[in-house]
Order: C-alpha cells, then sequence, then structure tokens
C-alpha cells in the first residue's frame, strides 16, 4: 500500500509561513542597517566637534596664558600661572559634564530593532 501523498495546500502553508518569516527578517535587518548608519553619523559628527573645540580652545588658551604672564613680572608671574591653572581645571570640569550629559541624552543604539524585535517575540508568545 502506497502512503498518501501530502495535499499542495500543506506546501502552500509552509510556503506562506516561510515567506512571512523571510520577510520580517529582511525588514528587522534593514531597520538594523539604518540605525546602524545614522549611530555612524552621530558619532563622527560629535567626535568633530569635539576635536575642532578643542583644538581652538586649546590655541586661544596658549596665547591668552602667555600674553597674560608676561604682562607680569617676577614672582607675581608665578601667582598668574597658577591662577590660569585652576582657571583650566574648572573648565575642564564644565566640559567633561557636558559631554557626559549629551552622552546620557542619546538613546539606547539601535533602540527601533530592540523594539521590534520584543513586539515580535510577544506576538510569537501570544499564538501559542
Amino acid at each position: 500500500m502506497q502512503a498518501a501523498a501530502p495535499s499542495p495546500g500543506l506546501f502552500q502553508s509552509l510556503r506562506k509561513i516561510l515567506d512571512t518569516g523571510a520577510g520580517a527578517l529582511q525588514n528587522r535587518v534593514e531597520l538594523f542597517a539604518v540605525e546602524l548608519k545614522e549611530e555612524k553619523q552621530n558619532l563622527l559628527t560629535l567626535i568633530i566637534w569635539i576635536s575642532i573645540s578643542l583644538f581652538l580652545a586649546m590655541m586661544a588658551i596658549i596665547v591668552i596664558t602667555g600674553t597674560v604672564i608676561l604682562m607680569f613680572d617676577g614672582e607675581r608671574r608665578l601667582y598668574a600661572a597658577a591662577g590660569f591653572c585652576v582657571l583650566y581645571l574648572l573648565g575642564a570640569l564644565v566640559a567633561f559634564l557636558k559631554v557626559k550629559s549629551r552622552l546620557r541624552e542619546t538613546s539606547l543604539p539601535f533602540s527601533d530593532t530592540i523594539e521590534e524585535m520584543r513586539k515580535d517575540r510577544e506576538w510569537l508568545q501570544s499564538a501559542k
């Protein structure tokens, strides 16, 4: 006796399920790629602006410091240099706090992809 051949409806259903799964996977990969590109651009922009700021600030600080210290005579130059050191330390602290707050403002990388995958998982669990 021969075994009954499976109905073509089963293969079509399986094909639809695989097609849907492949489409969802493709959608998630595309979303991940877009978010990766955005994160890369944000990081590059941040690094460029930090570099420009540091370079220009250092140039200004060197010129101003040298000019002011040379304006003092004798022992007073030492006090002027110490005053600038305190000023620069305070400035560095403010800059550090600003960068830290900027990094906090940024959302979790790939948050949209993670959220979509969470929704997919919840949907699959609810379908059981």
